[in-house]
């Protein structure tokens, strides 16, 4: 599903240090924004939106705190741009990891790599469910007060939004389903638009 380009103007950043996130720079740049990969700190000045794919969380946060990234991308966070987690993007952002949304994930929730799935999750989006592809995936084991619950399966928690943060525990860029970056996209137009009018 797509629509025409909604994000001219928006650099959208992919931690780009394991995992998919090619596939990600891929959608991004469909749905009009200028992927940028995110390696090191610097890499960071100005975009105005983070993409923390999925991959190997444990890898992925090795490769964080070798290049330095915890602390920068915890100043992004507060400078109010929009974050957007996948998978293990889901568990770095977490209160064990980066700290940056307040849950505790639980690694490999639904299985290991055999227990892959596909299932139709309901997010509110136009257009109806999305056609999740969960691979080693995660869910939401506790959630702060602040956190709002997106979408469940089996009962669990794979989709949270916390303020600018949102976390899904499953593959949107696999999915030939671009609604979810498309709306990210727009989220960070519009928060680019209010900083600089500020």
């Amino acid at each position: 599903m797509s629509g025409g380009p909604v994000g001219p103007g928006v650099r959208a950043g992919v931690l780009a240090l394991q995992g998919d996130f090619e596939a990600h720079a891929t959608v991004l740049a469909s749905v009009g924004a200028e992927p940028s990969e995110v390696r090191v700190p610097a890499d960071l000045l100005g975009i105005d939106a983070l993409v923390v794919p999925g991959g190997e969380s444990t890898t992925m946060m090795l490769g964080v705190e070798r290049e330095g990234l915890a602390g920068p991308m915890r100043d992004f966070h507060a400078s109010g741009r929009p974050i957007f987690g996948t998978c293990a993007g889901m568990i770095i952002l977490d209160r064990e990891h980066l700290g940056l949304l307040d849950v505790v994930t639980r690694r490999n929730a639904f299985g290991r790599q055999v227990h892959s799935f596909e299932s139709d999750v309901d997010m509110g989006l136009e257009g109806g469910p999305l056609r999740a592809v969960f691979i080693r995936a995660p869910w939401v084991e506790e959630a702060g007060p602040g956190v709002e619950v997106l979408a469940e399966v089996d009962g669990h928690p794979v989709a949270v939004r916390e303020g600018s943060i949102t976390a899904i525990a499953f593959h949107p860029e696999l999915e030939g389903d671009d609604r979810l970056h498309r709306d990210f996209v727009e989220e960070a137009a519009r928060a680019k638009a209010g900083a600089s009018g500020r």
